[in-house]
C-alpha cells in the first residue's frame, strides 16, 4: 500500500539514493537539493513539508509541499501566496510507469486538503514547458495552467 512519510532522520539516506531517469534529470531537482531548500525554507519562516513515497516500507519516491513563501523568496510568483505549491515530485526511475506517479499525487493532494497551514484557495506547481508526462499527470488531475511562468517553467493551479 502506498503512503507518505516525512523525512527524518531514519529515512533522509534512503530518499537521497532515489533517482530519476537520466533523460528526465533536467526537469526536478536533486533530492538533496531539495531538502536543503525545505530546511532554508522552513529556517526563513516558510513551510515545507518534505516526504518520502513507499510503497509497505520501500521508498520509491519523494515529494515536497510548501505553502505560502518564506522570507528570502523574492521572485515568488503571485500565486504563490497564501496557497499551497507541490514543490518537488518524483518516482525513483526503478517504479516508474507502475501507477504509482498517480496514486502518490493523490496522496499530496489528501494532505493539502487536511489544511495543515489553514485553508487555501489553489494548490499550485510548475514545471518545465517540455515535460509532456508530468503535464499530463497534473492535468488528469484537473491543474490547469496559468500562462505565468516560474523561471523558465509553467506554472498549473488547482482549485481547492
Amino acid at each position: 500500500m502506498l503512503r507518505l512519510e516525512r523525512i527524518n532522520g531514519k529515512n533522509v539516506w534512503d530518499i537521497l539514493e532515489l533517482k530519476v531517469a537520466k533523460e528526465q534529470e533536467g526537469f526536478v531537482a536533486s533530492n538533496d537539493v531539495s531538502i536543503i531548500e525545505a530546511y532554508t525554507a522552513i529556517t526563513g519562516n516558510g513551510y515545507a513539508y518534505p516526504f518520502g513515497i513507499y510503497e509497505d516500507d520501500t521508498p520509491i519516491g519523494f515529494l515536497m509541499i510548501g505553502f505560502d513563501k518564506d522570507d528570502y523568496w523574492e521572485d515568488a510568483p503571485q500565486i504563490a501566496s497564501g496557497n499551497y505549491n507541490l514543490w518537488r515530485f518524483m518516482i525513483d526511475r526503478k517504479f516508474q510507469n507502475m501507477g504509482y506517479g498517480k496514486e502518490a499525487l493523490s496522496l499530496a493532494l489528501d494532505f493539502i486538503n487536511s489544511s495543515p497551514c489553514g485553508k487555501a484557495e489553489y494548490c499550485w506547481l510548475s514545471y518545465e514547458p517540455e515535460n509532456d508526462i508530468a503535464k499530463h499527470l497534473y492535468h488528469s488531475f484537473g491543474f490547469e495552467e496559468t500562462g505565468d511562468m516560474d523561471g523558465k517553467e509553467l506554472i498549473a493551479v488547482l482549485k481547492l
